[in-house]
């Protein structure tokens, strides 16, 4: 299963479960320690993850950190856990500051198992910076984000490359705050700035202030309404009913008169599409594989192609969970699932329908 995959998959765990974890112990067994396995760790070696790893620290007898990654039998990684939800504000990572400074580990992760926040040393050497560097939320992460924390995994991770790009990612969590800030609450140089050239000659005074701050925020508001329109748009583009045949166009319909469905992704439909991922990777790349979710089905589609389905699936009853597997002739079965996991019983067929895809030339890859 790919990092991405995993990461979705333990997601859609903490999701459903987040609401029972009460306690930091439970934290870490259910989240943080799942978390580091998924980067590569193997958490039940203390040569490699090192639970409550201790020391002394200046006048602090036995100062623990809750768990250290070695490498080569010395720290690389620090993490310091509060329980689900916890407040991760750095008055509350005394410990993870002082073990910063006396071990090698260059970086110091705080996390409540839902937002992982790293830590390095960019402002003063060997002191641990007061403000992260990178976050990292397991209940909402962009493919970007995905993209950073691999630099943490075990395969991949490098000092010299993750210090390189921190500088980058502080600076752009601060402007990315900045813009949001100034978005919400346009200050008055920045309306200024943007009116400057609207204006003219015409002075900045106190009522044009007044209309070009309202002017501003409603401006940004439309800017990205329409921006998620548009993302909304191509990717709820309608999937035609048949998959066999062209839809008929023998009707006039008034598109605009008809309201657009209301289409919710369930977490049971997540897992569903990252087990076939998982199933079908090792006969072509995962980002191949792509979810389009419709009222009554979810589509699992080859290149995105209505016309390539690898399964549908039929979750919208959640008391009734049903699989549709198509033949040679893309006629669908449908069978039913006591769970999500029941899919993987079914992996055969769902490789015969790939691999039907990949004997057309120019499929393959």
């Amino acid at each position: 299963m790919d990092f991405v995959d995993q990461l979705r998959v333990l997601a859609n765990r903490i999701a459903n479960a987040k609401t029972l974890i009460q306690t930091e112990e439970a934290t870490k067994n259910a989240m943080i320690m799942p978390f580091i396995q998924a980067l590569g760790y193997n958490v039940f070696d203390p040569l490699e993850v090192t639970p409550e790893l201790v020391s002394d620290v200046g006048t602090k007898k036995g100062e623990k950190v809750d768990y250290a990654i070695l490498r080569d039998g010395k720290p690389i990684m620090l993490f310091e856990c509060k329980k689900c939800g916890g407040d991760l504000n750095i008055n509350h990572a005394g410990q993870l500051f002082r073990y910063f400074h006396v071990t090698e580990a260059r970086f110091g992760v705080l996390t409540n198992g839902l937002v992982y926040r790293f830590f390095t040393d960019l402002e003063q050497p060997n002191k641990m910076d007061e403000k992260p560097f990178f976050e990292f939320n397991i209940l909402d992460f962009k493919e970007r984000d995905v993209e950073e924390l691999k630099k943490f995994a075990k395969t991949a991770f490098d000092i010299d490359t993750i210090l390189t790009t921190a500088n980058d990612l502080k600076y752009t969590r601060a402007i990315q705050a900045k813009l949001a800030e100034l978005v919400a609450e346009p200050s008055e140089d920045f309306v200024r700035l943007l009116s400057a050239d609207i204006l003219g000659s015409k002075r900045f005074t106190p009522i044009v202030r007044d209309q070009f701050t309202a002017i501003t925020k409603r401006a940004f508001e439309q800017f990205i309404g329409e921006r998620i329109n548009e993302r909304l748009k191509g990717a709820m583009s309608p999937e035609s009913t048949s998959i066999a045949e062209k839809p008929s166009v023998t009707q006039s319909v008034d598109v605009e008169s008809i309201p657009e469905p209301i289409v919710v992704t369930s977490n049971e439909e997540l897992e569903g599409f990252h087990t076939v991922r998982a199933i079908v990777r090792s006969v072509i790349a995962t980002k191949r594989v792509v979810m389009r979710d419709a009222q009554s089905y979810c589509a699992i589609l080859l290149d995105d192609n209505n016309r390539k389905p690898i399964c549908r699936l039929r979750f919208n009853n959640t008391q009734k969970l049903k699989l549709g597997i198509f033949n040679a002739k893309k006629e669908e079965e449908q069978i039913a699932l006591e769970s999500v996991d029941d899919i993987y019983a079914h992996a055969d067929k769902i490789l015969a329908t790939v691999n039907s895809y990949l004997e057309t030339p120019g499929n393959s890859g």
